[in-house]
């Protein structure tokens, strides 16, 4: 895998702040974005339990199983049986037939997205770069995985594992096409958004270790969410506390520590 280096992180952000969705594709993402938002609570458990946004697992699925419920998350491969395709043998616990959920958490804890380091724009990018593969820089041309369907990819492609064809087209659209779709439909929260939300439920949450607080979860999701690993109990104590400091520069209310 490639290092995530500052200047791979500001070539992340340059390329999605002047991406421009080909007009004639913008009908055809729109609809697998309301497919996406039609099935965000089915995301949101594996999201919940893993500490992932879920518009990052409803795109990785639309990547790799093309929103098929009845496939796993790892490859496409049918849920009536273990992963036949790399990774195989899929999940190794349980028994077939699997819940598409149960498969989605092994794919993403295999790839070892969960949770994730980074929510950022670039962090987000590098993720979904590093489940395919970085192959394509190589070849000189940005990554048909990110970016098809855009202003950034013309041609070429692998067409097979270690065969890669300059003048094919991908028909597939880009995960970073995705992504800069869902944030302008304000459908994906960048990483300001979420820091901002943080401050705000902060000062409405009391320390308080001992005793569960619905805002004290919420608060400890957006926490991981912001890259800040913390186990939602909405029991706010020390660390949710310490996390909250990190962001906000200030310790929660009722903590001795605030000045």
């Amino acid at each position: 895998m490639a290092a995530f280096t500052d200047d791979l992180r500001n070539e992340y952000k340059q390329l999605f702040d002047t991406c421009v969705i080909k007009e004639d594709k913008l009908r055809e993402v729109d609809g697998v974005i309301a497919k996406m938002v039609a099935n965000k609570a089915t995301y949101d458990v594996v999201a919940n339990k893993l500490n992932i946004p879920w518009y990052f697992i409803a795109i990785v699925h639309c990547m790799e199983g093309s929103l098929n419920f009845k496939t796993h998350l790892h490859n496409g491969d049918p849920l009536s049986a273990r992963t036949v395709q790399v990774p195989k043998g899929r999940p190794l616990a349980g028994k077939p037939p699997f819940k598409w959920e149960d498969s989605a958490m092994d794919a993403l804890t295999l790839e070892h997205l969960a949770p994730l380091a980074d929510v950022t724009v670039p962090g987000l990018l590098f993720a979904f770069e590093g489940y395919n593969g970085f192959g394509s820089r190589a070849k000189g041309i940005h990554s048909p995985y990110l970016w098809s369907f855009s202003n950034h990819y013309v041609s070429g492609k692998f067409v097979k594992d270690h065969v890669f064809d300059p003048n094919a087209v991908s028909k597939q659209m880009g995960a970073g096409v995705l992504l800069r779709r869902m944030m302008e439909k304000q459908l994906a929260l960048g990483v300001s958004d979420i820091i901002t939300q943080i401050r705000d439920l902060g000062e409405q949450v009391m320390y308080d270790p001992k005793n569960f607080n619905d805002k004290a979860f919420e608060l400890q999701s957006l926490l991981n969410s912001a890259g800040l690993p913390l186990k939602p109990d909405g029991k706010a104590g020390d660390h949710t506390s310490e996390a909250y400091q990190h962001i906000s520069g200030k310790f929660l209310n009722g903590d001795k520590r605030r000045v």
